[in-house]
Parts: structure tokens; C-alpha cells; sequence
């Protein structure tokens, strides 16, 4: 019987991706990532041309159109074969959703199409220093100057800091508190300084950083939808993509469970089998349930997203436990396998590390339950008592 989000039996998309990532040893390639981070230009590339970037993208536009539903089960598959950094690579479109959704025709054959190609890398620049993702709190501006606008502002924690060929920036416009507006912006427009970061911690190959714009000139052909309309583009794009990471992160840790109960069965501790220890063998079975049970919330909200129905705190939830249940998993294959298992000899340290971004890229955990709990609980106007 199919596991809970792996692709189901007789569809022809599994071995193909599981070609796919034979033929360019991804599994391999991503420990080599880790180790000398750099961004896959030849994998992206490869990605785009065998149709595995854009996933949900329609197919005249270069994408496979499928479900949220399938496309979710492809990336389970990918992360389990290959581990995050591809399948998130293969997302990179529906992380631009806004440009493919709002960017219209001038940019459709500049931007988009390349994009889905694997011949550009368009990032997102939302997150600024001491305001994070709050709306309210961006300080970056654009300000209209005839058919122009100038951009001003800095931003933070950028992936993709200076390999991106542009960027879609949200910028406020205007005296408006929520009055984010969203706009393409190429990499290479004078008045822009790109600065890579430290070394982070996982996830190493997206070399994230920060972007100071300074007063750097912006037809307004390359505003993406209408003004003051850039958060609300936005907020379905990430729900949408909380879905999806959680299963990506689930993929990674299904693969470290089924290492370390292959290994738990067949090692000998103190004279006995170790899955005789209950000490290990108990966390392992437990470790088992919730993969299954998280897989099948996310499959669950996968499907009320195909269906249009409104999803948002399920996806938040999603994104939040499979990201728990993959970091206590992974840890218990750190654990199980001991010295080893510490070690970058084994694949476990290094997607514990991956996943642990989970908790805090695409809103952080917390933010995950505020949106949860306002399913619960929504938000009433101001001043009113009821």
C-alpha cells in the first residue's frame, strides 16, 4: 500500500523523477552543496528543461499543471530521494507567483517563461532588518516620479542575495499602513549593492543576504498588479506554499526513518538486537505514527486548496507540524546512530540542519499558530465588544 504523499503505484511521474535524480546524482550533489555552497545553475537548468520546475505552473507556460495534491506528492518524493535543496529549487516559480500571477504580458516573455526554464532565478525580497515580514513595518519606499518609480530601502535574509538575475520587492507607496505594493526588479539596475551573509546554519546553497536599494530608477511596467495591493497578492502564494514545504520536509525525514530502522534492526547492543531496546525502539514506532499522521494533514490541506476552499490556518498548521515532527525524527536518526550519526558521514546532522529552517523561513512557528488560531477566533473590528 502507498505511504501517505509518496506518488501512488503505476504513476509514470515516479520514475521518471526517480530518473531524474539518478541521472544527475542529486542525492550526492546535495551533500557536496552543503559542504562548498554555491547555487545549482546546471541542476536548475536541468531542472527546467525535463518540466520539473513549476510543478502547478500551466503547461503553455512551460510547467506539468498539476494538483497542489500531486504536486506535493512529487516533492515528498524528491526530498525523500535527494533531500531539500531540489525539491525547494523546483518550487521556485510558485515562489513567484505574484510575477506569473500579476506581472502580465510585458514581462511574460522577459521573466516568466525563463523562469520556468531554468534561465532566470527571481527571488523575494520582502524581509527587512528589525521588521521582519511585518507589513506594517517595512521602511523600503517606492516613490512615483512620472512613468518611473525610485526604490529606497534595504532588505535582509534574502536567498539567493547575489546570484538572483532580479528580485520581486515589496515596497511601500504611499502614507497607507498596509499600502505594500509589489515590484519586479532587476539585479543589475544601478543603485543596487548585493552583500552575501555568514554561513547559515542549513540550507546552505541559497547563500542568503542583504540588498540596499538606493534610489534605484524602475519603469512602471514592472509593478506587479495594482498598488497597495502587494500583501494581498501575496498571502495566498504563501499558503500555498506552506503546503508544499511541509511535504518537502516530511520527504527528508521519511528517508532518515527508514535509515535508522534499517540500522536500529540489524545492529547488536550489549548482546541483544537494538529494536529489542525499548528505549530505542519505542521513539522509532512513535517517530513512524506521526510521519504517517502529519502526511495525512497535509495531503488533507493539499486537497481543500485544489478544491478553493479556504485553507489558510490549515496550512499554517501543516507547514508547523511537519516541520515538529521531522526535527524530532531527525534527531532520533542523530541519536539512534550514534558518534556516527553526529557526524557528516551520515546524511541525518545535515538534514536536521536543512529542516531547521522550516520553523522559522515563510513565517515563522509562532506565526504559524496566530494564523491558526484566527480560524478559531476571527478577528472582530476595532472597538467591538462582541
Amino acid at each position: 500500500m502507498a505511504l501517505p504523499l509518496d506518488l501512488p503505484a503505476g504513476d509514470p511521474l515516479a520514475p521518471e523523477l526517480d530518473a531524474f535524480v539518478a541521472a544527475h546524482g542529486l542525492a550526492d550533489r546535495s551533500a557536496a552543496l552543503d559542504r562548498a555552497p554555491a547555487f545549482p545553475a546546471a541542476e536548475y537548468r536541468a531542472l527546467g528543461d525535463d518540466r520539473w520546475l513549476g510543478l502547478t505552473v500551466r503547461p503553455d507556460r512551460g510547467g506539468r499543471g498539476l494538483t497542489l495534491e500531486t504536486a506535493g506528492r512529487v516533492l515528498h518524493r524528491l526530498a525523500y530521494r535527494a533531500g531539500t535543496a531540489f525539491a525547494k529549487l523546483a518550487l521556485q516559480p510558485e515562489f513567484c507567483s505574484v510575477l506569473l500571477d500579476h506581472g502580465g504580458a510585458p514581462l511574460e516573455a522577459e521573466w516568466v517563461r525563463p523562469l520556468v526554464a531554468g534561465r532566470r532565478l527571481v527571488g523575494n525580497h520582502l524581509t527587512e532588518p528589525g521588521s521582519g515580514s511585518d507589513a506594517r513595518a517595512l521602511r523600503t519606499t517606492a516613490r512615483r516620479d512620472g512613468d518611473e518609480y525610485v526604490l529606497r530601502g534595504t532588505k535582509s535574509e534574502a536567498a539567493f542575495a547575489v546570484e538572483a538575475d532580479a528580485a520581486i520587492v515589496y515596497a511601500r507607496v504611499g502614507e497607507a499602513p498596509d499600502g505594500i505594493t509589489a515590484f519586479l526588479v532587476p539585479q543589475q539596475l544601478p543603485g543596487i549593492e548585493r552583500r552575501a551573509a555568514a554561513v547559515d546554519l542549513g540550507e546552505r546553497w541559497q547563500r542568503r543576504g542583504s540588498i540596499e536599494y538606493r534610489d534605484v530608477r524602475l519603469p512602471s511596467a514592472y509593478r506587479l498588479g495594482e498598488e497597495g495591493a502587494g500583501f494581498a497578492y501575496v498571502r495566498p502564494e504563501l499558503t500555498r506554499e506552506r503546503a508544499l514545504l511541509a511535504a518537502i520536509y516530511l520527504g527528508v525525514a521519511r528517508a532518515s526513518w527508514e535509515e535508522t530502522v534499517g540500522h536500529v534492526g540489524g545492529r547488536l547492543a550489549f548482546g541483544r538486537p537494538l529494536a529489542d531496546q525499548e528505549a530505542v525502539s519505542f521513539p522509532l514506532v512513535e517517530d513512524g505514527a506521526r510521519l504517517d499522521a502529519a502526511a495525512l494533514y497535509v495531503e488533507r490541506t493539499l486537497r481543500r486548496l485544489d478544491r478553493g476552499e479556504e485553507a489558510e490556518g490549515e496550512a499554517a498548521l501543516a507547514k508547523w507540524l511537519a516541520t515538529e515532527t521531522a526535527l524530532t525524527t531527525l534527531d532520533h536518526a542523530v541519536q539512534f546512530h550514534g558518534g556516527r550519526g553526529y557526524s557528516s558521514e551520515l546524511p541525518h546532522e545535515r538534514r536536521w540542519r536543512d529542516v531547521r529552517s522550516g520553523a522559522i523561513a515563510h513565517g515563522p512557528a509562532e506565526v504559524m499558530h496566530v494564523v491558526a488560531a484566527r480560524r478559531l477566533w476571527p478577528r472582530r473590528p476595532p472597538g467591538d465588544p462582541a
